[in-house]
């Protein structure tokens, strides 16, 4: 690389613009590839989005720091994403309120055998304390993990990435999951998905189904209530 290359490079590196176009260059080819895949689940979009870019940060050598100043545009945008959830949610308002009763026993099964599936395997693997609490609230979304995590003094950044992890593992093995288990009826696909992949899961259920993505969606609201309740009552009681 020449000076003149060089010079232009570290300012553009410094500008925000430079990453708010990456990420969403690099975000619009991984979702033409699922697409072209016909929405194969291991093309899922936000997985490769993910490592391409980390490669890239890792390559160049930029901070992650430096990079989110130009993510951070995206960032805020999950806000009103999430607040636009509830537009397909009063379309099928009939279908919710007549599941309601399933909906809310499949709640407290999914929250806690999420919470007590991680926890005790963590356990038995012999993980220090920090890690088990920080893996504990791992599925739900990102900001409230991070505070229940904040909350059990543990280590939001690593519950962040697990967060992220159980989402596109989560996206990527619910299809064929259920399609395996031969569960036909959309409303309990994604109001499994929702419980177990959050945010990440959700997604994948709209690009299967409406009904799929406005189950997936109340399930991550909700799952995110119950969890915050529930996680630091089950690691009093089973890390004392």
């Amino acid at each position: 690389m020449n000076a003149a290359s060089f010079s232009l490079w570290v300012y553009l590196s410094q500008s925000p613009l430079l990453w708010l176009t990456v990420t969403l260059s690099t975000y619009a080819v991984a979702d033409s590839l699922s697409l072209a895949t016909h929405r194969h689940p291991l093309a899922n979009p936000v997985l490769h989005s993910i490592w391409i870019i980390g490669a890239f940060l890792l390559i160049t050598g930029t901070s992650y720091t430096t990079y989110f100043a130009g993510a951070q545009f995206v960032h805020f945008l999950l806000g009103p994403a999430t607040v636009a959830l509830a537009v397909p949610l009063y379309d099928n308002r009939k279908r919710v309120i007549a599941a309601i009763v399933p909906m809310m026993i499949s709640l407290v099964v999914g929250s806690i055998s999420a919470i007590l599936s991680v926890v005790l395997f963590a356990k038995a693997f012999g993980l220090p304390h920090a890690v088990i609490l920080s893996l504990a609230p791992k599925s739900v979304t990102a900001g409230v993990a991070m505070g229940i995590s904040e909350s059990l003094h543990a280590d939001p950044s690593f519950t962040a990435v697990s967060v992220v992890l159980t989402g596109i593992m989560g996206a990527i093995i619910v299809t064929p999951l259920m399609n395996w288990a031969a569960i036909t009826d959309f409303r309990a696909r994604g109001f499994a998905v929702g419980i177990a992949a959050h945010g990440i899961g959700t997604a994948r259920a709209f690009q299967v189904d409406e009904v799929a993505g406005v189950f997936s969606g109340i399930a991550m609201g909700l799952n995110a209530l119950v969890t915050s309740l529930l996680v630091p009552l089950a690691v009093t009681l089973l890390l004392r």
